[in-house]
């Protein structure tokens, strides 16, 4: 189960922002992954289908901020993660297959 959130875009498709306990043990903070998809059950299909089996969206409490949304859009896969931290630290947005890989490692 995650804390996240989705934002409809003008064009009917959505972005999806789920805060996920890390899969690794380097991140301690959790991650915060954004998708891009037709609708809000591909989001979570195209999670799952990588291997993040229990990712659930419920409500809306924590939504896509304007910026998460225009790095999503911006990024070829339209899926990408960063760690989920409390600062205001500037990290960059790396693709999903970075988290996959540290996780499988």
């Amino acid at each position: 189960m995650a804390a996240g959130g989705f934002c409809k875009l003008p064009n009917g498709r959505v972005v999806v922002a789920l805060n996920l306990p890390s899969p690794t043990a380097l991140e301690t903070s959790g991650v915060r992954v954004l998708v891009h998809a037709q609708n809000r059950a591909r989001a979570l299909t195209r999670l799952r289908n990588l291997g993040l089996r229990a990712v659930y969206l419920r409500g809306n409490a924590a939504p896509p901020t304007p910026d998460e949304i225009t790095a999503v859009l911006h990024h070829p896969d339209g899926l990408i993660w960063r760690t989920a931290q409390d600062t205001k630290v500037l990290e960059l947005w790396r693709p999903i297959r970075s988290l996959l890989r540290d996780a499988a490692a």
